[in-house]
């Protein structure tokens, strides 16, 4: 079984150009290592989610011309697929790694996971805005934050609902990007370990509802 964790080359997969061959080193390089990650952290989510989940690697099955910026293994409590439902995220992009939670333009019931997160942010948001390194994302594929949650106002943090609502294509993105210098010298266990961390601290918006 392949290793789950990334190193440089994998990182530079992202550089090759033409989408062909850079699929077919998506599919050879990254896939089997982000299958390897996935499984190894499905159990661990389900017990801090409390519900049955479900790993998806990416296929990117919609692009046939312009090859992808980012390729990841995505966790589900719906074994048909995850983009309908909130979800935690391992993205792999050239300059990052990124472990996400996600509420997507699909999701099935937005204005309802707003409204939850509008109720329950004033609960939330100070607890959230402590813990180090988390960061809002405008874009699930943006390797750079938009602000750490630090930064920003519990108010300011209530009002991202809006960005989920206002738009066809709104959604919440809110996780960690770990610079790819860096995680290229990680252990299968370190990247474990900074994905079930930063799953922890997200877990209470995974349970809204």
């Amino acid at each position: 079984m392949p290793s789950g964790a990334f190193g440089a080359a994998d990182f530079k997969v992202f550089d090759v150009n033409g989408f062909q061959a850079r699929m077919s080193q998506i599919r050879e390089r990254i896939r089997p290592k982000l299958e390897t990650l996935g499984h190894s952290l499905g159990p661990a989510i389900q017990r801090t989610t409390g519900e049955e989940t479900f790993v998806h690697v990416a296929k990117h099955a919609r692009r046939t011309v312009n090859p992808p910026d980012d390729t990841w293994v995505a966790f589900a409590a719906d074994p048909r697929g995850y983009k309908k439902h909130v979800h935690f995220k391992v993205a792999l992009s050239r300059h990052c790694v990124r472990f996400l939670f996600e509420v997507g333009p699909e999701h099935s019931d937005k204005r309802h996971w707003a409204a939850a997160w509008r109720k329950n942010a004033p609960k939330l948001a100070p607890v959230l805005r402590r813990v180090k390194h988390l960061a809002w994302f405008k874009n699930e594929h943006d390797e750079e934050p938009a602000a750490p949650l630090a930064d920003l106002t519990p108010e300011t943090l209530a009002q991202l609902a809006d960005e989920l609502t206002r738009t066809r294509d709104g959604q919440v993105i809110v996780g960690r990007a770990v610079q790819a210098e860096e995680a290229a010298r990680w252990t299968e266990a370190q990247y474990r370990s900074a994905a079930l961390e930063t799953f922890r601290a997200l877990a209470p918006l995974y349970r809204l509802r």
